[in-house]
């Protein structure tokens, strides 16, 4: 088993997980909105403390990119940019719905990350096979695609959850099982944000325009 550390800033908790020789060390802070950047590199530091490594004897770094919070993305994305130039280790990329489709139980799935405004970035999956793109729903949307057998999963409770179930994987678990995933198939590569829609500042600035 490699050793590793991975981060995920991508919604309003913060996760940051490690492994070293096999065993599992993480730090979850639940609400995290608009802190990230003020609350990562301690974060790092305690679990880092807890499984008694140092950044260079991780083998690589991971960074969930998306999709998600804009800031937190590019927050998690940079830092893990940086272990890895410091370091010389390669970097895993992973998306915020392969940390639910890893451990959601279910063959069909749709993977929601909350948008707000009943808006959803969403991904379908059969087993770990992607069966529909990463795109954005609105809740009628997601609802119909429930109604064709789609079963819903998240990382944490949303608002539709009070119209159908929601299926709410554990986040952290999530992290960890999505990084053996990816990691054990030599899913490295460059750190690209997934941004499946434009930021609300970019839609106003076209607005504008």
């Amino acid at each position: 088993m490699k050793n590793f550390l991975a981060i995920d800033t991508s919604s309003n908790y913060l996760t940051v997980a490690a492994v070293k020789d096999g065993e599992e060390f993480s730090v979850f802070l639940p609400d995290c909105t608009m802190k990230h950047s003020v609350s990562f590199m301690g974060a790092v530091d305690e679990v880092l403390k807890k499984a008694g490594l140092t950044l260079p004897e991780c083998d690589f770094f991971a960074a969930v990119v998306g999709a998600g919070s804009f800031t937190g993305i590019r927050i998690g994305i940079s830092a893990v940019k940086g272990f890895c130039l410091a370091c010389g280790k390669p970097a895993l990329p992973v998306t915020s719905f392969e940390t639910i489709a890893y451990n959601a139980v279910g063959g069909k799935k749709l993977c929601l990350v909350d948008a707000l405004h009943d808006s959803y970035y969403a991904c379908g999956y059969e087993g770990e096979r992607v069966s529909l793109a990463p795109c954005y729903l609105a809740e009628e949307e997601v609802l119909a695609l429930s109604a064709k057998g789609y079963a819903l999963c998240a990382a944490s409770p949303l608002p539709i959850g009070e119209k159908t179930k929601v299926q709410i994987v554990d986040p952290v678990k999530g992290l960890f099982g999505a990084v053996r995933s990816l990691s054990e198939k030599g899913a490295f590569g460059e750190l690209n944000a997934l941004y499946v829609r434009k930021s609300s500042a970019e839609l106003n600035r076209e607005k504008g325009e």
